[in-house]
């Protein structure tokens, strides 16, 4: 595709990125197959090819209309288009810079502004967070249940393992984990002490910076970022072998933290070594799998009553939009399930997203229920027992739907170990 980008971002850093990404657009249109938004709303305009059309056009100077904006939020971020694309368009980067340039025109009214603030003032910060759920929680039961469905039941954890091992990993607690979902961090410590790695916490680390990054505050989530990499430095110069990520959606963040931080020169050659670091929870077993399969032919022996053995049950598998386009693992957690011995039913239309997103579920309500409920059908059609993921914000709106489980993987694993 050719550029003639306009003098506003011609020269920056972020002008330079868009032309290389926007000149490998080839127009062939293979990713509106595969776009959630322009299979529901059938809008050229509402799809990659289009959007990317509307990026192009303002940062070669047409100015920017509400409309233009409309379209690039309807956008989910999934980059189920960057798995598709024949030419490796990165998308998502050049999403960014375009919402960040019609931002730049177009602001925002104050209703919407608001909403965004307010996103950005609670999740990211796990205490704020924490507070405010445990105060919907308590008064759940005076909720309507289209709201009740939307606060979380308080979920308990198992214990952390106490013991130590000369092999030893981090693991990134997140900001809205912890209170949603605090068994899922606890099953990957007991799961891998059962392997001989200590999994730790650096109680400093918060969140990775994705809210803020999606929400076109581009210099918060940098803080973010340089915040979390001065809490695992000290980690990282004692020899810890890895970072552990089981938000599949974090993870997706953080491996991007060396390109987004490559021209400060204070954090570039950390921020790279901290991607290097960063693994997604499911590489870590697959790295382990022979010693996996050990300790479960041992467990086959005691087998324990319930919906997460695969002896007795089938479960669905849901592989967020950040592990199999983000991340670029498409089906191999669901090879890895397989392998250990988990029954999975088959899911119609796996590479398309629930409708979570982040934040997109609160601000794109009405596409996101849409989204939702094809994603059910889909996930229930198999008749299973429960439903795994590998990311909370898709645990979170998933379980909004259903009365079946929904749990990070890693705690069904957790549960065929014990």
């Amino acid at each position: 595709m050719r550029t003639q980008l306009a003098d506003f971002i011609k020269d920056t850093p972020a002008g330079r990125e868009a032309d290389a990404i926007l000149r490998n657009c080839v127009h062939c249109g293979f990713c509106s197959a595969t776009c959630p938004t322009y299979q529901l709303l059938g809008d050229e305009l509402d799809g990659p090819r289009g959007r990317i059309y509307l990026i192009k056009q303002v940062l070669e100077g047409k100015t920017a209309t509400a409309k233009t904006q409309s379209h690039l939020d309807r956008c989910l971020t999934c980059r189920s288009c960057e798995t598709t694309c024949p030419s490796g368009v990165q998308y998502g980067r050049l999403l960014d810079i375009g919402r960040e340039a019609v931002h730049a025109q177009v602001g925002r009214g104050a209703v919407s502004s608001l909403m965004r603030a307010a996103l950005r003032a609670v999740i990211p910060h796990r205490a704020r967070f924490t507070a405010l759920l445990r105060l919907g929680q308590s008064l759940r039961w005076l909720l309507p249940p289209t709201l009740k469905r939307k606060v979380p039941a308080r979920a308990t954890s198992g214990a952390w393992p106490s013991s130590t091992h000369a092999r030893t990993m981090l693991v990134l607690e997140g900001c809205a984990q912890p209170a949603l979902s605090p068994n899922t961090n606890a099953a990957a410590a007991r799961v891998l002490d059962r392997l001989g790695i200590t999994l730790l916490r650096a109680p400093s680390a918060g969140c990775c910076g994705a809210v803020s990054q999606h929400l076109d505050a581009h210099d918060e989530a940098l803080h973010y970022m340089r915040h979390n990499i001065d809490a695992w430095w000290p980690f990282i110069e004692k020899g810890t072998e890895a970072i552990i990520m089981t938000a599949s959606g974090c993870a997706t963040m953080v491996a991007d933290y060396g390109h987004l931080l490559a021209r400060d020169a204070a954090y570039a050659e950390k921020a790279a070594r901290v991607s290097a670091l960063m693994k997604d929870i499911s590489e870590v077993i697959a790295a382990e799998k022979p010693n996996l399969l050990k300790l479960l032919a041992h467990a086959a022996l005691n087998p324990q009553s319930s919906i997460l053995d695969p002896a007795s049950s089938i479960l669905a598998f849901h592989p967020p939009c950040s592990l199999q386009h983000g991340l670029k693992m498409k089906g191999r957690v669901e090879t890895l399930l397989t392998d250990l011995g988990f029954k999975l039913a088959p899911v119609a239309d796996s590479h398309l997203c629930c409708g979570s997103a982040g934040t997109y579920a609160i601000l794109q309500p009405e596409l996101s229920q849409r989204l939702l409920k094809n994603k059910m059908a889909a996930l229930q059609a198999g008749q299973p027992a429960a439903i795994i993921t590998a990311n909370i914000g898709c645990q979170s709106h998933l379980q909004t739907a259903t009365g079946l489980p929904v749990t990070h993987w890693i705690e069904a694993l957790d549960a065929r170990l014990a």
